[in-house]
C-alpha cells in the first residue's frame, strides 16, 4: 500500500470516505432510524467501558486465533453482511478479497451487489445472510444456491424494521439507475469526480440484487426486493425451527436483544446469535448492543456461540465486547468506510487496525489469549447493562401487591 494511502485509525477511514464519496452516497452509510439514538449509543457505550491494565507480567506472545461458525479465524472479527455496497466497483469482491488476505471470513448480504458465486471465488470462507422474504419455497431455494457456491454458514437476519425516515434526512436511492438517473448526478460526480471515474472505468452499477434470483427471471432491484420482504408474512418461531432444519451446518439469529428470544434461538436449533439492533437500523431507543450483551452471554453463552455487532470502531472494543462473553464481533461501517477511502487494500487496513489494538489491549490486560479475557478486566460503570426480557416465563418475579 502506497505510504500517503495508509491510515491509522477507523476514524481517520471515515474522513477520508467522506471525503471521497458523493455526499449521498456517504449519508447512506451512516444510516441510523429516526433520531439516531442508537446509532449514538451504540459507539458512544464503548466509551463507557474502562480497561485495567497490569504493568508487569505480561504476555510476550498473544493468541488471537478462534474458530467463529465453524471458520478458523486469525482473530475474532467477521466481515457483517451489508447490502449494495457500491461505494467502490468492485464491492464485496474487493471485501471478500481482503478477508482472505486478512485470514478472517466473509458475510455476504441476500441484497448484496455482487453474486454469492463471484464472492465465493474470492477465496473467504463464505456466511451467506438471508431475509425472511418470499415464502419457504423461495427461502429454501436460496438457501439451496448458497450451498451449491461454497457457503459455510447462514446468518439469518430479522433485526431490520428500515425506518423510512431520520431526522437529519435520507438520501434518495433510485429504483434502478437510468440515463435521466445519471444526469441527475452529474453535479454529484463533478464534486467527486475521482470516485464517479473509477465506477466510468469500471462500469455503473445496476442497484440488483443478483443474489434473490432463484430461476430465470432477471435480478430484481433493491426496491423489488425490499418489496417483497415487506410483502412477506413475518416469521414465526416454527418458520425459524423449518429453516434450521434446512441446513445441516452452522446458522446464526442476527438480531437478537432480548433474553428471551435468546433461549428461543437455542430452543429451535440455532448454532449461534448475534446480539445485534442492525446498527442502528431497527427501532430506534433500543439500547446498545453491548449493554445488552453480559445478560445474553451469561444466560445463553453456554450453548450457542454468541457475537456482538454495533458500534466496533477499535481493536479495543473488540477486547471489551469479548470479556463481556462475545466469542466475536461483526464490523459493518468500519470496513465500508475503509472500502470507500482505499478499495481492497483499504479494508486490509481497517482489519490490521482492529487486530492490532485487540493485540495492544491483551498485551495491557496481562491475557496470553482472545479466550482468557474476562469481565474483571474491565471497570464498567454501575447502571451500565440493559436487561431486556426474561429467558423463560418461569423466570418471572412475581409482582407483590
Amino acid at each position: 500500500m502506497a505510504r500517503n494511502a495508509w491510515f491509522e485509525t477507523v476514524a481517520e477511514a471515515q474522513r477520508r470516505a467522506q471525503r471521497r464519496l458523493p455526499a449521498s452516497v456517504y449519508s447512506a452509510l451512516l444510516a441510523g432510524s429516526e433520531k439516531g439514538v442508537t446509532y449514538a449509543d451504540n459507539t458512544a457505550a464503548f466509551s463507557e467501558l474502562g480497561m485495567s491494565p497490569h504493568v508487569a507480567g505480561l504476555p510476550a506472545q498473544r493468541d488471537l486465533t478462534t474458530t467463529v461458525l465453524g471458520v478458523d479465524q486469525s482473530f475474532p472479527v467477521v466481515i457483517s453482511p451489508t447490502g449494495v455496497q457500491a461505494v467502490d466497483p468492485d464491492g464485496e469482491v474487493a471485501v471478500a478479497r481482503a478477508a482472505a488476505a486478512r485470514g478472517i471470513a466473509m458475510s455476504l448480504s441476500s441484497f448484496a451487489s455482487k453474486s454469492v458465486e463471484e464472492v465465493a471465488a474470492a477465496g473467504a470462507p463464505l456466511h451467506y445472510q438471508v431475509y425472511w422474504q418470499g415464502g419457504r419455497d423461495i427461502i429454501a431455494k436460496r438457501l439451496e444456491r448458497a450451498r451449491a457456491a461454497g457457503a459455510r454458514a447462514i446468518i439469518l437476519t430479522l433485526d431490520w424494521s428500515f425506518s423510512h425516515g431520520r431526522d437529519w434526512g435520507s438520501p434518495h436511492i433510485p429504483e434502478r439507475v437510468s440515463l435521466k438517473t445519471l444526469l441527475g448526478y452529474v453535479p454529484t460526480a463533478i464534486a467527486r469526480p475521482g470516485w464517479a471515474l473509477r465506477f466510468v472505468r469500471r462500469g455503473i452499477p445496476d442497484l440488483s440484487v443478483p443474489n434473490l434470483v432463484v430461476g430465470d427471471e432477471p435480478a430484481p432491484t433493491f426496491f423489488g426486493a425490499y418489496g417483497e420482504w415487506m410483502s412477506t408474512p413475518p416469521p414465526t418461531w416454527e418458520d425459524l425451527a423449518w429453516v434450521r432444519g434446512l441446513w445441516d451446518g452452522p446458522m446464526m439469529l442476527k438480531g437478537i436483544s432480548r433474553l428471551d428470544d435468546a433461549r428461543r434461538a437455542v430452543d429451535v436449533g440455532m448454532t449461534a446469535i448475534s446480539v445485534s439492533n442492525h446498527g442502528g437500523n431497527n427501532l430506534d431507543s433500543t439500547p446498545a448492543s453491548i449493554r445488552l450483551l453480559p445478560d445474553i452471554a451469561a444466560a445463553v453463552g453456554d450453548e450457542v456461540e454468541v457475537l456482538l455487532d454495533g458500534g466496533i470502531r477499535r481493536g479495543g472494543d473488540v477486547a471489551k465486547a469479548l470479556a463481556l462473553g462475545a466469542k466475536a464481533v461483526l464490523i459493518g461501517r468500519a470496513y465500508l468506510w475503509g472500502l470507500a477511502a482505499n478499495g481492497q487494500a483499504g479494508v486490509e487496513n481497517v482489519l490490521d487496525i482492529l487486530r492490532g489494538g485487540l493485540d495492544s489491549a491483551l498485551y495491557g490486560l496481562g491475557r496470553g489469549s482472545v479466550h482468557d479475557l474476562r469481565p474483571e478486566d474491565l471497570w464498567i460503570p454501575p447502571g451500565f447493562t440493559r436487561r431486556l426480557g426474561v429467558p423463560r416465563t418461569e423466570d418471572v418475579p412475581a409482582v407483590s401487591a
